[in-house]
């Protein structure tokens, strides 16, 4: 296993050891955690670019103009995420547009 030194801002170490006593953990396991979500993450946003490569558009937004109409047809049970949650890309993602 290997050892990691890192720099960080004071405040946000404090944060940190805060986050890991609300989990009950270490430190050291929450960025091991928190890692292996960023890790996770990058794995799927890389599977979803491959696949997408692979893919056709037009039947890509064919597609997403079914969902639509189908939303239209049954009515929308989701609300629209807050103004601020979107500015932050943390929303709903839109059919045309957003983050992959």
């Amino acid at each position: 296993m290997a050892t990691l030194t890192i720099r960080l801002p004071d405040d946000k170490h404090a944060r940190l050891k805060d986050l890991a006593k609300h989990r009950f953990m270490s430190v050291n396991k929450l960025i091991e955690e928190l890692s292996t979500l960023a890790l996770a993450e990058l794995d799927n946003e890389v599977r979803f670019r491959a696949l997408a490569a692979q893919g056709d558009s037009a039947r890509g937004l064919e597609l997403l103009d079914r969902l639509d109409r189908l939303d239209q047809h049954f009515g929308s049970t989701s609300k629209p995420a807050p103004p601020a949650a979107t500015a932050r890309g943390m929303g709903p993602l839109s059919s045309r547009g957003g983050h992959p």
